[in-house]
């Protein structure tokens, strides 16, 4: 690309064109995208960011951030010849504020760099998930990603208290400047925050921390039905401080066990499993957990059940469920992660399921999600004998269907991963029109040459 010679303000390491680096940085974790990228490049700061911006908006050419490329919608895809701006290179924690327990820092800092830090500044930052060890801050913002402990702590929303970002036109926005009251109209920062790339490339982010939490008590449990799922929950959200509410189903703890060797607590197979945490700050909340489980074993709510006795055991509970796409990663699976509000659930898990045992009888579909927070992943795996284009065109006439479901229980088509390329055809079915025509209205203001990230969520 001649164009290329001009980015004059960066090295050559900062600029990749090698067929390896495109094929790295220019995806995420979708399998079903054909690559083409047309470079890669790596800013160090804020203003190379917005240099990059300017140029490419002279020289019309279109660019995909990049971040931890955890994500499952194909939002940082580059598919048309795209230039990828990769945050990789600022990746610094830079500003601590220990009086308002914030810290700044670039976008690039993986997520478990950012928990480590905390820690070992005796405070906890409570965004978390099973790729932290990979994903970014940049992009966790970007998607505004949940995770497990939502249930008690919240979304990556709840914790941005300012955002430095490069918009389409190449300004730097300085965004609310870690205030926490702050009334002067329309708040930018909650814009950039699920914005996907597509109106301005966050550079840095002010992030709010919190004292470090207290122990935990982690269950692992046997359920028979989605009735009692539900009902269980119930017990522990009013009865315990509870911090993550996740269920997977047999099929899932299967594909885990054989791919990890790790050995079931539990003697008796169940269709569906729990995964609980609930704060154990004293002996009131002790006894209020045993209550709560002894009531739910009473009622024949659990069939089986095992409470974590070391870090260590409760590491391996953990394992259980956050080892599942890892272990089901070789499939390719077709996923889809969508959301109703929690008591809809039930209902809604048993059209769905009616749903795909009838589109494919002699598939194998796995279930886990975030029941405590309504967030359900279904991943649907690719037989051996089939392509990988025949099974993306059978999933996608099925997806309709899904989104379908969704849009009855008045839910969501994508709950963590955003919209990105996978979604975009079905935004309508979460999204009225004239919220669609808002939100393009708004891309244009932010982007008038559309050379951030185009083509996703519309």
């Amino acid at each position: 690309m001649k164009a290329l010679q001009e980015l004059n303000f960066l090295t050559q390491e900062q600029i990749k064109t090698e067929p390896e680096f495109l094929n790295q940085y220019g995806k995420d974790w979708t399998t079903y995208f054909d690559i083409k990228a047309s470079a890669v490049l790596f800013p160090k700061t804020t203003e190379q960011v917005s240099q990059i911006v300017l140029w490419a908006r002279k020289n019309k050419i279109s660019l995909v951030p990049s971040g931890g490329r955890t994500g499952l919608s194909g939002a940082a895809c580059a598919l048309n010849g795209e230039v990828i701006v990769s945050f990789d290179q600022m990746n610094q924690i830079k500003d601590f504020n220990c009086v308002e327990q914030t810290v700044t820092c670039e976008a690039g800092v993986i997520t478990e760099a950012l928990q480590k830090w905390a820690a070992e500044h005796q405070l906890f930052y409570p965004v978390d998930f099973a790729a932290r060890g990979s994903s970014q801050i940049g992009g966790n913002i970007a998607t505004n990603a949940g995770g497990i402990k939502v249930v008690k702590y919240g979304l990556t929303r709840d914790y941005v208290v300012g955002l430095k970002v490069v918009t389409g036109a190449g300004e730097i926005l300085e965004l609310n400047n870690s205030l926490i009251k702050n009334a002067t109209g329309y708040d930018l920062r909650h814009l950039m925050i699920g914005s996907e790339g597509t109106l301005g490339f966050i550079t840095e982010a002010t992030i709010r921390l919190l004292p470090p939490p207290p122990p935990v008590q982690v269950l692992f449990l046997a359920v028979p039905n989605l009735d009692s799922v539900m009902k269980i929950f119930s017990e522990f959200k009013m009865k315990s401080s509870l911090v993550a509410f996740e269920m997977l189903s047999d099929i899932a703890l299967d594909y885990v066990l054989k791919s990890t060797q790790l050995q079931s607590p539990l003697s008796a197979p169940s269709p569906y499993y729990l995964v609980i945490e609930a704060e154990k700050r004293n002996e009131t909340d002790e006894n209020a957990i045993l209550e709560i489980f002894e009531k739910c074993m009473e009622a024949q709510w659990i069939t089986d059940g095992a409470l974590a006795q070391s870090e260590t055991q409760a590491k391996a509970f953990w394992r259980l469920r956050e080892d599942i796409s890892e272990s089901l990663s070789k499939y390719s699976p077709y996923k889809n992660d969508i959301s109703v509000s929690i008591s809809k659930v039930p209902p809604f898990m048993n059209d769905l399921e009616t749903i795909l045992t009838k589109a494919y009888p002699e598939w194998t579909v796995v279930w886990f999600g975030h029941i405590g927070d309504g967030n359900l992943h279904i991943n649907i795996l690719r037989p051996a004998d089939m392509t990988k284009e025949k099974f993306v065109e059978e999933c996608r006439q099925v997806d309709t269907l899904v989104f379908q479901t969704v849009k009855k229980y008045q839910g969501s088509i994508s709950a963590e991963h955003g919209v990105g390329l996978t979604k975009k055809p079905f935004l309508s079915y979460t999204r009225s029109h004239s919220e669609i025509e808002i939100m393009k209205g708004i891309k244009s203001l932010f982007d008038p040459d559309n050379i951030l990230n185009p083509g996703k969520i519309f």
